[in-house]
């Protein structure tokens, strides 16, 4: 969701495409790293309970790894 906000916003306040999508994907690094001190409440992870503080989310992150390569792929074509 950090990603969606950020390019909505980005897009919002008259920011170049290539503007957002680099703050979109810093939003979604951000957002990433939010979940190392979490407690995992739903998924496979829920089980480890308090074990799971500690460890990113690996939802967030393929999340993360998903826009990171898809930033990259826009701006090696759009440079």
């Amino acid at each position: 969701q950090p990603a969606a906000d950020a390019l909505k916003t980005a897009l919002a306040g008259g920011s170049t495409l290539g503007y957002a999508l680099d703050h979109m994907r810093e939003a979604a690094r951000q957002g990433m790293m939010s979940t190392i001190p979490l407690q995992a409440r739903c998924g496979l992870a829920m089980r480890y309970g308090p074990r799971s503080i500690g460890h990113q989310d690996p939802g967030a992150t393929s999340c993360y790894l998903i826009l990171d390569a898809l930033v990259s792929a826009w701006t090696r074509h759009h440079q």
